[in-house]
């Protein structure tokens, strides 16, 4: 079978907290492994999207509505729904499986995680990952 489900594509979650959220695969396990015996991924996605910018805001306003607030999981294949966009932003090495294992260490990684989404943002590329899916 084609592997599709792999880093850098961007995914819909459909199931669990962040159901409707879009989050971008980081690492792939097809096999699963030992504490999860099916295919899954780690992800890095969109808690909070940014809000619309316009012209007349003043730059604290426009630096305000810019804020997006991230998440890290490790989710099942079968919760995930792949779309066509890929998001070249490198979070290879902040994020990794061995972040979720504290809360320091994940704390730090979405923080990290966050100002890279924010950059991608700023520059104005992938313009359909930072807004909110409407259904």
């Amino acid at each position: 079978m084609v592997k599709f489900l792999k880093p850098n594509k961007a995914v819909i979650l459909l199931q669990g907290r962040y159901a409707g959220r879009k989050a971008v695969i980081v690492k792939s396990f097809d096999d699963g492994s030992r504490d999860r015996p099916y295919g899954h991924c780690l992800v890095a996605g969109l808690k909070k999207y940014p809000k619309k910018v316009i012209k007349k805001d003043s730059a604290k306003k426009t630096a305000k509505k810019s804020r997006v607030k991230c998440f890290v999981k490790l989710v099942n294949y079968q919760h995930l729904m792949p779309t066509r966009y890929t998001l070249d932003v490198d979070l290879k090495e902040v994020v990794t499986s061995d972040v979720l294992a504290t809360k320091e260490k994940k704390v730090s990684a979405m923080k990290e995680t966050k100002s890279r989404f924010e950059q991608r943002f700023k520059t104005g590329k992938n313009r359909w990952f930072f807004t909110k899916l409407r259904f």
